[in-house]
């Protein structure tokens, strides 16, 4: 029903995402119909499909969205600390931001400038995307993702929005006890969802969940 999710309007997206079953939490439901896609999506942004943002990157789906939210929500309170790898365009930091309101804090990773341009311009399009950057709430930082973001942790959420090669323990050591990552991982050339619980005591259980096709989470790309 992913596919079928496509509108010609922001609210007629998030609705049909929810009357399709991929978004089931009102809070998910609020945030996504608060943020304009449009703003962040520069052709198409209303289609359930991924989108080039320039770069030689995509903007995902946003049923991809959705369902990494609705897989973070029990870890995003309203003081949660956030890790968006792979940040690109900045849509899904500004839902995340939406979903630790009033007092959580979302730092966007990209190994590419000029997405990490970008993104603070498409959040400064809107009222409450400036304020999101002047309070620090939203921070976009140029870094190299597989290696996590340290000085801005540790972390209650953690999502990747590309394929890792492996789980990558640097970013389960950058999370919180409980915390979560939400990564999709690329094994014998298949992708998939994978969800890392860290717990309570620092254990922790992995969960493979279903196939994706992400862009691969690596260098960045030469001039």
């Amino acid at each position: 029903m992913a596919w079928m999710s496509g509108s010609t309007s922001n609210a007629g997206l998030v609705k049909k995402l929810a009357s399709n079953g991929l978004i089931s939490s009102d809070r998910v439901l609020q945030a996504m119909t608060s943020v304009d896609r449009a703003h962040y999506a520069p052709s198409s942004p209303y289609q359930d499909s991924p989108q080039p943002i320039g770069f030689k990157a995509t903007i995902s789906a946003p049923h991809m969205h959705a369902s990494a939210c609705e897989s973070l929500l029990p870890f995003l309170n309203s003081e949660a600390r956030v890790l968006d790898i792979g940040s690109g365009s900045g849509y899904l930091t500004h839902v995340l931001a939406n979903l630790t309101a009033p007092d959580g804090v979302v730092i966007g990773v990209d190994h590419i400038q000029g997405l990490v341009d970008l993104a603070n311009k498409n959040m400064g399009k809107s009222p409450e995307g400036k304020k999101l950057l002047e309070s620090k709430r939203v921070q976009f930082i140029k870094a190299d993702g597989r290696l996590g973001y340290p000085e801005g942790g540790p972390y209650d959420a953690i999502h990747v929005g590309a394929a890792a090669a492996s789980k990558h323990q640097a970013l389960i050591d950058q999370l919180k006890s409980p915390g979560r990552l939400f990564v999709p991982v690329e094994e014998n050339y298949l992708q998939h969802i994978w969800v890392i619980d860290k717990k309570e005591d620092g254990s922790v259980e992995s969960k493979k969940m279903y196939g994706v096709q992400y862009v691969p989470l690596t260098d960045a790309p030469s001039e």
